[in-house]
């Protein structure tokens, strides 16, 4: 390169740099005085002029301003939830049995749902026992379980004669036996299924009322018959935990004195073995509450007590007339609510709804109890509501139609049923969900569970979450998407929900309850492996604070469980921020429909922490004193 071509170059640089340094002084020495900004004012709608007049000058605000709709701003300091104590590491707020003790002993009525006030809501995370371990995949689980999961003995000996659940080394083991059937589960079904057929699909969704650890729903699911089981927090002490540890659907419940928490004509069975209820008395309050659940043309299943009472009398240590008079009443009852026995053979009785109430109506001009319910009583609201003494009567069918015509219209057999449109769809009774609608609804589910197990692998793989929770179901699509997949969902619909769609869920053969999010769940803390929720945290923006509705959801996942939350993004970026201070780890995704959406999906997962180990607890009390 020639000297007169290296000195171009070195003008040419020198140049560019003193224009540099001559912009940056500009620059700064513009903004070291009073700069006018714009001003802008459309509101006569003429076209907005720039004012020169310093003092009349305006700042742009470039501040986020939200509507009052809209979460409030984030914090600079993350949210943090410290450890509950380790003795809270079984707790259910809403059944509390301190609490409890300021209720009625009557009817029961202290054992059933009574929350803590807003100011005793605990704000702390509730760890895991010491030793805490995933549970065994299904199928194995239904037979065994890790002691350190549910460190409770005591039905190990008080049911050591009827094979609940023994207690060998690290875990404990369920044979499957009961107090009515200690032969097994399996073979107290297979007496049931000779007397009524459990294997066409017509029975799909059972109720057992005091289930023990489950082991008669543990057993039906092999024959594609999903139960609810519940049972309360009693002095058997953690029987729906078993169960729950087990993966059988299961919740904490009594009859006392409010309805069960699910809609009319929801269960094709209802079961109850030797479960204590006394079904005669109270004018018959609890079997009518049975009836209100079962669907036209349902079981109902009675064993123990006074069944049999002949034979068993002595057995059970009562007289044969107390026993003969509480059978009196039971079929009374039954009779007054049309059921017709199908059966007694030994230790099973079996009566049947009928399938509409042409000839019940008709009875009512003689038998005047118990008169039907009103109109205006609305028998699918179950949430805090009264049990009726009247007798809740069936959709209307034409009289000129025959007996055997299902009010309010007849399921499909399973699995037919799950897809095809269920009759509250097809019969209007939801104006806002065409079948059009409910068939595009479970396509689109489908689709996005196809995309969320790309997002979570685990929900992709077989065997890894069995225990459920859809936190906002709607029509039960993101549960009928996984419906081929070795685990059960407890579809909730929220009591604030605008459309009451809990029946659509039980007739397309699904199980759920209600539920209100600002209340704790009636249920054990670690009962899911994985839970749904769609736009719930939206849906209560204005009830309760997403702190109390996210350490509730962190009470009943297990360590290492999955979550999905699906909902606008700005609640999303609020909810991320309050969930590192759960130990959650996750991220947000694009809508599966791309990042244009302004719905989002926060996928996280709770990371593993339990209780220390006692030496450690000592160690750490000692040091503190």
């Amino acid at each position: 390169m020639s000297s007169r071509t290296k000195k171009s170059n070195l003008y040419y640089v020198t140049l560019v740099a003193l224009l540099c340094i001559g912009s940056y002084l500009l620059g700064t020495w513009q903004n070291s005085v009073a700069n006018p900004r714009a001003a802008f004012d459309d509101s006569d709608g003429a076209p907005c002029e720039v004012s020169s007049r310093l003092d009349s000058a305006k700042d742009l605000d470039f501040d986020a301003h939200h509507n009052p709709r809209d979460p409030p701003p984030l914090t600079e300091t993350a949210v943090s939830f410290p450890s509950c104590d380790a003795g809270l590491s079984e707790t259910t707020p809403c059944e509390d049995a301190k609490r409890s003790l300021k209720f009625p002993r009557e009817r029961l009525e202290y054992r059933q749902r009574h929350c803590p006030e807003r100011d005793e809501v605990l704000k702390c995370r509730i760890p895991a026992p010491y030793g805490y371990k995933t549970p065994f995949r299904w199928p194995e689980s239904r037979d065994v379980a890790w002691f350190a999961n549910v460190p409770h003995t005591e039905l190990t000996v008080e049911k050591k004669n009827q094979n609940w659940v023994r207690y060998e080394n690290d875990r404990f083991w369920f044979p499957g036996g009961g107090t009515m059937f200690p032969r097994g589960a399996d073979a107290y079904i297979d007496d049931i299924g000779r007397l009524i057929d459990l294997s066409d699909g017509s029975i799909r969704t059972a109720i057992d009322t005091g289930c023990g650890v489950a082991s008669f729903g543990a057993y039906l699911l092999s024959r594609n018959i999903t139960t609810m089981s519940f049972a309360p927090r009693d002095t058997h002490e953690a029987q729906v935990q078993f169960a729950l540890e087990r993966g059988v659907p299961a919740m904490i419940g009594i009859m006392a004195t409010i309805r069960l928490p699910y809609p009319s004509r929801a269960f094709d069975l209802a079961h109850c073995s030797r479960c204590l209820i006394p079904w005669g008395q109270n004018d018959g309050v609890y079997l009518k509450e049975v009836d209100r659940v079962l669907r036209p043309g349902g079981y109902w299943i009675l064993s123990g007590p006074p069944i049999n009472w002949q034979k068993r009398w002595k057995g059970w240590e009562r007289t044969m007339d107390d026993l003969n008079a509480e059978q009196t009443q039971i079929e009374r009852v039954a009779r007054s609510l049309c059921w017709k026995k199908v059966v007694q053979r030994e230790d099973l009785a079996i009566w049947r709804k009928p399938f509409n109430h042409i000839h019940c109506k008709k009875t009512r001009q003689v038998l005047k109890n118990p008169e039907f319910c009103r109109h205006d009583q609305d028998p699918d609201m179950a949430w805090y509501t009264k049990m009726d003494s009247c007798l809740t009567p069936l959709p209307e069918v034409d009289e000129a139609e025959d007996l055997k015509t299902v009010a309010g219209g007849k399921v499909e057999k399973w699995p037919a049923r799950l897809y095809a449109v269920p009759p509250r769809v097809n019969s209007g009774d939801l104006e806002e969900i065409t079948p059009e609608a409910f068939l595009e609804d479970t396509k689109l589910w489908k689709q996005r569970v196809s995309y969320y197990k790309k997002l979570d692998y685990q929900l992709g793989e077989t065997g890894r979450y069995r225990n459920i929770l859809d936190m906002n179901a709607y029509l039960g699509g993101f549960a009928a998407a996984l419906a081929d997949e070795p685990v059960w969902v407890m579809n909730v619909v929220p009591v604030e929900a605008k459309l009451n769609t809990l029946g659509v869920i039980y007739e397309r053969g699904l199980i759920g309850t209600y539920q209100n999010w600002c209340e704790a769940m009636s249920t054990y803390p670690r009962t899911y492996d994985f839970i749904h929720a769609d736009s719930v945290f939206s849906l209560y923006q204005d009830k309760c604070e997403p702190e109390e509705m996210l350490l509730e959801m962190d009470r009943i996942l297990r360590p290492g469980g999955g979550v999905i939350i699906r909902d606008d993004v700005d609640v999303l970026i609020k909810v991320k921020e309050l969930t590192k201070g759960l130990q959650w780890q996750g991220r947000i995704a694009d809508h599966e429909n791309g990042p244009h959406e302004r719905v989002k999906i926060y996928y996280a997962v709770k990371q593993y922490w339990t209780v220390p180990a006692p030496d450690e607890d000592k160690n750490n009390t000692s040091a503190l004193s």
